[in-house]
This record gives structure tokens, sequence and C-alpha cells, in this order.
């Protein structure tokens, strides 16, 4: 019950960030058109770009709750994480414009006025903010939400930068400040978006969860009494809280695989906090140094094999 209370108040929380974020666009893409304000204009899109995140996590997040299936056997936790790649990689691209605008800007500058962009800039402070610390229980766990929480917190930031700057413009009627702070926004969205897109991708290409050693899973299977060797060993996350583990281990003739299994799964699950495993036991192996099996074999073969298949 605490689990669905806890989904149900993400959701309404997602719902309500969505609706600021849009006030916020408006305002601050409005107001950085009437006042030739770059970074306003800059602000209001890379808030564009968080208003699309917004809503490709709300997706994602009530996705996460259908029921695996026969086509989806894995359910759809993995849609969190695609939600946080596309985000963060649009994001990067999102960087890549302001830049090439900004030094435009820095190029051909145009008078702005100050005053109206700190208006405009610290109404969007305290609206991402708020956004922010809405999404901020849920980013502890959930990176499709901790995308999005990273996103609104940066804008915050950002939004504050575009402060300073409109009053340093006020006091000093340099408005070549107004690209140079576009640049601050370029390094807010590296800063947050590149090590979410990076999290994401290790997770899609299956790599081994950071937290998780794999020799050292290797070393502990293998220190189990009665174990003589494992191979075909792979440990993976369909997202960052669902970690997996396969593995094929040999026993000798003294132990009964059925004995050794669940000593197995107890120290893994001890040590390591993984509860999802298949480990296949077996009293021979064909290929004991093979701790990691080579997956491109099992490739090369199928090729082989439909090579042969069209030749006949």
């Amino acid at each position: 019950m605490a689990a669905h209370a806890s989904f149900e108040h993400l959701r309404s929380r997602l719902y309500l960030a969505l609706i600021l974020n849009g006030v916020i666009i408006t305002a601050e893409f409005v107001g950085g058109f009437l006042l030739n304000s770059m970074g306003l204009m800059s602000d209001a899109g890379h808030n564009f770009v968080d208003q699309g995140a917004l809503f490709l996590a709300l997706y994602a997040h009530l996705l996460t709750k259908q029921p695996s299936n026969h086509t989806k056997t894995f359910g759809y936790h993995r849609a969190g994480v695609v939600a946080a790649f596309l985000n963060s990689f649009v994001l990067l691209l999102t960087a890549l414009g302001i830049t090439l605008f900004g030094i435009k800007r820095l190029w051909q500058p145009v008078p702005i006025d100050g005053e109206w962009v700190m208006g405009i800039a610290a109404a969007s402070f305290a609206a991402n903010l708020g956004i922010a610390l809405l999404l901020r229980h849920g980013a502890k766990d959930d990176l499709n939400i901790r995308s999005a929480f990273w996103h609104m917190l940066g804008d915050a930031w950002v939004s504050l930068g575009v402060v300073v700057s409109g009053g340093a413009i006020v006091l000093t009627g340099w408005t070549i400040l107004d690209p140079l702070v576009s640049f601050l926004v370029v390094g807010v969205i590296v800063h947050g978006a590149w090590p979410l897109f990076k999290e994401s991708l290790d997770v899609l290409l299956e790599s081994t969860p950071p937290a998780i050693n794999a020799p050292q899973v290797a070393a502990t299977i293998a220190s189990i009494p009665g174990v003589t060797s494992i191979h075909d060993l792979h440990i993976w996350a369909i997202e960052p809280r669902l970690i997996m583990l396969t593995a094929h281990v040999t026993v000798d003739d003294t132990h009964a695989p059925a004995d050794v299994l669940p000593i197995i799964q107890d120290r893994i699950t001890m040590d390591f906090g993984i509860r999802h495993m298949t480990i296949q036991m077996a009293t021979e192996c064909c290929k004991p140094d093979d701790v990691h099996c080579d997956l491109s074999r099992l490739t090369d073969s199928f090729h082989t094999a439909d090579m042969l298949s069209h030749r006949h």
C-alpha cells in the first residue's frame, strides 16, 4: 500500500511540475523576446526541453506500473532509464545550440533592459526551485525522477545567474554579460546531463552496475566449499534498483549441487544485495577458464547457421 501511495504521490507531483514549468517557459520566452535578452530566451529554451523531459518522465513513470507479460517479460522497468537517456541526450544537444547562439550574440550585441530581465528570472528561479523540491524525495532511488530533478535544480541556479547578470547590466550597462550568462547555462546543463547520460547508457548497454565488483562476486562464489569453478558470469541491471545475475557453477564430487546452491544464493544476496539470480549447477565444465562468456561466439555461430540454412 505504501509503494502504491508513493507512486501516486510522485505522479501528482510530476503533474504539478509540468504546470509550473509551463508558466515559466511562457513568461521567460515572451519576456526574453520583448527585451532582446539572450539569457532569458536560452533559459526558456532550456526549460522547454525540460518540459519535454517532465512529460517523458511522467510517461515512463506511468509505464513502470504496467505488469510484465509474454512480450515484455521484464515489464517496463527500463522505460525510466530510456527516458533518462533521451532527456540527457537532448539536453547535451541543447547545450550545443545555446553555445552557438551565444557566440553569435557576442559578436552582435543588442540593448537589454536589465531590470525586467532580473524580475522575470527571479520568478523563474523561485518556480524552478519549487519544482526541484517537489521531486527531491523521488530522485533518491529513481533514475528517471532524478533526471527530472537535476534538470529543474540546474534551471533554478541558471535563473539565479540570469538575475545576477541583469543586475550587473543595470549597474554597468555591459550587455555583453547577457550572452556570457548563456555560457553559464551550458555549463550547468553539461554538468547535470553528462552523468545521467553515462549512467543511463551503461544500464542500456547492460554494463555491470558501478556498485558491484564482478571479479569480487566470482571470487566470493569460488570461495564457497565444494565450488571448483565459475563461468558464464553476467551481472547487469534492468534499472539501477533491479540488479540481475546469471552464472554457471561447478562443484566437486563430494558436494551435492542442491546443497551448495542455497549457500551461494545467500552469500550473493548478503554480500552484494543481488536478489534476482539464475545459477546453473553442474559437476563438469567444458570451459573452466571462461569466467565471462564471449557472447560474440554465439552470434557468430548463429550467423554461420543462418548462412548454411540459406545455402540449402
